[in-house]
């Protein structure tokens, strides 16, 4: 019997897969190879070496099974490494401490796993982190508050999967091909890469501000202190989530507004395309116990958003304030000392020597007090000054948290929304997100379950200081007096921690038709189902929403309106890519066109011509954009509508563009300049002036910026020059749109926007790239027969 060429390709795919899940299975208890639902709990690792066998699927996709913990890591960190061995080896520097050895003191790092801006800066930060012991203090402490075995063990075991790669490959990446900085990595490396992660919004936020505070003189004057109203504004822009490098859309919608009585789940994240903040896909699979696909931050070793066959969930970054500041009443003739109840406390040093390339150590002492390191700024724009009377001391309880990744195993492993919330009470991992959940069941879910400090607003009435009375309203940053013991932040009964607030007091919305966040706070995650009564740390209510939350709501609450929703429905939100800006201003600037430039009919055409969408073919968006940003970026909120923002109407205000507005034929007169003298015409399709370049291939994007409220949101850079925007810094990240059909395999769509791999020898540097650019997804394979099924299918079995 003669085969054709491709069946028997298939064929020996089939036989080799078959082949390594019967390797694995063969070494589990039988308990363990059952399925789900067997209880199967042998995680014993392995005496001789571990091992997994990774099937490789379309566009790269790693599905991942092992036959315990261990094994399951080993796999996940020598999957990761072959698709991105040099930003992971960057963030192992970084958290090494050292940048300033192999990249000189005054470069800057990438910025994702602090916000220090220089290596030097970086390096005093982690490098404290490691002389402290800090880590170590937390895989130390016995879970709940620590993290649990299984955690531990992936973390084993993803280091020696990493480690295990760096010996049998040759890099081939020319970021970090034979660079002597890719070395080798421990567990605890990869808890230190945690550890960052989690104080990111906290201590990650200051690092400037640790490392290069100084002690004024003991004999320095007492100094002045910050102008409350400066500081406030400042710390107002610093925590607004809606403009940052990291956001985030979602939505689940209830059994109740879909076509057969389950939930649908829509989760849109917005991160960097570049460098240690990526995602990258997989499914993980021990049988018996976990089975879970979906995206890991680089480094992680759990699936951070993804599904299962029951359940799905993404998150959005929150408005909660993970920080707060206590002022410090200096001991007269002592800087480093401070009073508390009248009684002086000495602050702690904490001396730090950074090896420098090509020159010599730097040495430079952090001061510590009870509550943290002390600060002199939180960021550029919000100095916090020590003076001869007063210090301000950083409280970060995420410091002393190494739990989101057992949040997010928990979540892998749930059934049910019921058990997403039972999984955030126990662990209270999540630093700086909102989870947004749907299950098989139909049911919808949204929680902000952050660990913050527990500041109630009562709190702050009492004990904030003359600079906190004006900040913490603006911004959620409490700045408390450090000198009464009467203000310690206290615990609530069912904080798996001191000083945090307890699942109980975070705000959680439960089987609403639909729950949507995008990055605004709690308030309207259902328009009508406003959530109140949570502290002002965890953000505001009945205030004006951004244009991106606006729009979301907007078409969330049309589509459960509308009924019958199918996973579809999902897909076409995603690429509706319709501009909330362009349907409030676009008419009413283009009327006012005329007057504003009266010897450019062309502009004016085009803006009322414009079909106020941002695909690659919309003719017009650019003009709006660029116009839009300039309006917004120079004339002040309060005259930009003539309609204000009202409670009572929050979706629709403000509204009715103010072309009278100074400022306002000035940014139309400019766009148009610009585009000109970049030789772009004012008509040109958005897709040949907003692309990104990948292998020499110009590739052209749909999408667009926080200013306009798009849900398909990217913020590429302008570079008139280059051709218009020609690279994406972040935005649209991982993609999913799942829901169920009563199968065991649920449907779901997915999509990673910036590809698998950084390196661009690889066939997956760009593909996915293209399927974004052409709104196309990716068919996920979740259960056995369809991975089994894929004509991409490529099995290798790993071993240490």
């Amino acid at each position: 019997m003669h085969l054709r060429p491709h069946l028997r390709t298939r064929l020996r795919h089939l036989a080799l897969a078959g082949a390594a899940l019967a390797l694995v299975t063969a070494s589990m208890p039988a308990s363990a190879a059952a399925g789900p639902g067997s209880g199967g709990r042998d995680h014993r690792p392995s005496d001789r070496g571990l091992s997994a066998v990774v099937r490789y699927t379309e566009y790269g996709i790693p599905h991942i099974v092992a036959k315990d913990y261990a094994n399951l890591g080993f796999g996940t960190g020598w999957a990761q490494a072959a698709d991105q061995v040099c930003t992971l080896a960057d963030g192992f520097v970084t958290v090494a401490g050292e940048r300033s050895r192999h990249f000189g003191p005054d470069a800057a790092p990438d910025g994702s796993l602090s916000s220090a801006t220089t290596n030097l800066s970086s390096d005093l930060y982690f490098r404290g982190v490691r002389d402290a012991g800090t880590v170590e203090r937390l895989l130390r402490t016995p879970a709940p508050a620590g993290p649990s075995r299984d955690v531990r063990e992936l973390m084993r075991g993803w280091a020696a999967g990493y480690n295990a790669w760096l010996r049998k490959n040759r890099i081939t990446d020319p970021a970090c091909a034979r660079a002597g900085w890719v070395r080798p990595v421990t567990a605890l490396d990869v808890a230190r890469r945690g550890f960052a992660f989690s104080v990111l919004g906290g201590q990650g936020r200051a690092v400037d501000g640790i490392t290069a505070v100084r002690p004024p003189a003991a004999s320095a004057p007492a100094g002045g202190s910050p102008d409350p109203g400066r500081t406030a504004e400042a710390a107002r822009k610093l925590f607004d989530v809606s403009d940052a490098a990291m956001g985030s859309n979602a939505v689940a919608f209830s059994g109740a507004v879909t076509a057969d009585g389950r939930g649908l789940l829509l989760g849109n994240p917005h991160y960097p395309w570049q460098g240690g903040r990526r995602f990258w896909q997989s499914q993980q699979t021990i049988p018996g116990e976990l089975n879970v696909s979906g995206a890991s931050l680089l480094g992680t070793t759990v699936v951070n958003i993804g599904f299962n066959d029951k359940v799905a969930w993404s998150h959005t970054v929150a408005t909660g304030v993970p920080l707060n500041l206590h002022q410090l009443a200096l001991v007269p003739g002592d800087p480093t000392s401070y009073l508390v109840d009248g009684k002086p406390e000495r602050m702690t040093p904490r001396t730090v020597t950074v090896a420098v390339g090509g020159g010599a150590p730097v040495t430079r002492t952090q001061w510590w007090t009870r509550y943290g390191p002390v600060v002199d700024r939180l960021g550029a724009q919000l100095p916090l000054p020590w003076t001869a009377a007063t210090a301000y001391a950083l409280n970060d309880p995420n410091a002393a948290n190494l739990r989101a990744s057992d949040t997010a195993l928990g979540f892998g492993k749930a059934r049910s929304t019921r058990d997403v919330a039972d999984v955030l009470g126990r662990t209270q991992g999540l630093p700086w997100v909102n989870t947004v959940a749907a299950d098989s069941g139909g049911r919808s879910f949204f929680a902000q379950a952050q660990l913050l400090p527990r500041i109630t607003d009562e709190l702050a009435r009492r004990c904030s200081t003359p600079l906190g009375r004006a900040v913490y309203p603006a911004s959620g940053v409490a700045v408390l007096d450090g000198s009464r013991s009467d203000c310690a932040l206290g615990s609530d009964p069912d904080a798996v921690q001191p000083g945090v607030f307890g699942p109980a007091r975070m705000p959680v919305l439960r089987d609403a038709p639909y729950a949507e966040n995008s990055n605004d706070s709690a308030w309207l995650t259902n328009a009508d189902r406003p959530l109140t009564g949570y502290e002002r740390i965890f953000g505001t209510v009945a205030t004006q929403r951004s244009q991106r939350t606006r729009g979301g709501i907007e078409d969330v609450a049309a589509m459960a309106e509308r009924g019958r929703l199918t996973v579809s429905d999902l897909q076409r939100q995603q690429f509706a890519n319709r501009v909330p800006a362009g349907d409030l201003a676009a008419a009413d600037a283009a009327r006012a066109c005329p007057a504003a430039l009266p010897d450019d009919p062309e502009a004016c055409r085009v803006l009322a011509a414009w079909d106020r969408t941002v695909g690659t073919g919309s003719r017009g968006a650019l003009l709006f954009d660029r116009f839009w940003r300039k309006f917004t970026g120079t004339v002040p909120a309060a005259q930009q509508w003539l309609v204000p923002f009202s409670v009572a109407d929050p979706v629709r205000t403000p509204r009715a563009v103010n072309t009278a507005a100074p400022g306002f034929a000035k940014a139309l007169a400019d766009a148009v300049a610009e585009l000109r003298a970049a030789g772009i015409p004012l008509d040109a399709p958005l897709g040949a002036h907003q692309f990104v370049v990948r292998n020499g291939q110009r590739i052209p994007l749909s999408g667009g910026t926080e200013s306009l409220g798009v849900w398909n949101k990217i913020e590429p850079v302008w570079n008139a020059a280059g051709g218009g925007y020609t690279e994406v810094a972040h935005g649209t990240s991982h993609v999913q749109a799942v829901g169920w059909d009563g199968s065991r395999c649920p449907v779901a769509r997915t999509l990673l926007s910036y590809s698998q791999s950084s390196n661009p020898a690889s066939p997956h540097h760009a593909d996915q790239t293209r399927l974004y650019a052409g709104e196309r997804w990716v068919t996920s394979r979740f259960c056995e027969k369809d991975i089994l099924r894929s004509p991409a299918l490529r099995v290798v079995v790993v071993r240490d």
